[in-house]
């Protein structure tokens, strides 16, 4: 096989959760790209004509849009519940959604807390579970987590997003240390300083602004259209031999 067809995604079908935007969208419409079919979801992702499910179409895919909130467990299971009866088999599960409030630790609260552990952990885990079932019964699947740079890190004044996003990691090594033998590759991406919804505090701080700036090896911020590239990698044929990996996206970040 020509190196370049194993990075083909012609006949999967992908769900990519968090999709209306950002680095989500990027990713669902890099896979669009290669070839596979989009499940998207997101809180307020419009049913149809969203600017993903547009850019999906214009490819030749299927879109198909859900919203579920997964903060809230039962409308996460009763999403699972709709994509099982309606779709033909998961091929690809990114599990990109995730979100981020912040307080200092001493005044982070149980409601901030319990929401960011609920949607960057707890629903990540569940979506696995449900859809790495079935792929273990086929022997194939891919799954993405998207990590963080509070994966390593301690980060400031976002202590409930930071142990969400550790746990993201123990989890993408748990799931493959029991799944690679059975057909499922399990992996995450780790963005770094991306221009984005969830860094707008940041990039409107001048100081906290040029201090990560000075210290990114490539000089810029990142753009969610970086991760199309690594996402179909790790979705495709061409990262079959790669499972409980962490892939750094950071412009260099960690090497300093």
């Amino acid at each position: 096989m020509c190196v370049l067809d194993q990075f083909k995604l012609d006949g999967k079908l992908a769900i990519v959760t968090g999709c209306k935007r950002g680095i989500g969208k990027a990713m669902a419409i890099g896979l669009a790209e290669a070839g596979a079919d989009i499940i998207g979801v997101s809180a307020s992702l419009e049913l149809t004509g969203s600017d993903v499910e547009n850019a999906v179409s214009s490819l030749g895919r299927n879109f198909t849009a859900y919203q579920c909130d997964f903060s809230d467990r039962s409308a996460l299971y009763n999403f699972i519940a709709q994509v099982k009866e309606k779709h033909r088999p998961i091929d690809i599960l990114v599990n990109n959604a995730g979100s981020i409030l912040r307080a200092p630790a001493a005044e982070h609260s149980d409601e901030y807390w319990d929401k960011i552990v609920e949607v960057n952990q707890n629903a990540q885990f569940i979506l696995s579970r449900e859809f790495g079932k079935d792929m273990i019964d086929r022997a194939y699947g891919k799954i993405i987590f998207t990590a963080s740079l509070l994966t390593f890190q301690g980060g400031i004044t976002v202590p409930g997003y930071a142990a969400s996003k550790g746990a993201i990691g123990q989890l993408t090594m748990a799931l493959s240390n029991e799944w690679a033998g059975k057909g499922v590759n399990v992996n995450a991406i780790a963005p770094g300083y991306i221009a984005t919804d969830n860094t707008a505090a940041l990039r409107e701080n001048k100081k906290r602004k040029a201090s990560i700036l000075e210290r990114i090896p490539i000089g810029r911020w990142g753009t969610p259209d970086d991760f199309k590239g690594p996402t179909v990698f790790l979705a495709s044929k061409a990262s079959d031999y790669m499972s409980g990996a962490i892939v750094l996206v950071d412009g260099g970040w960690m090497g300093r």
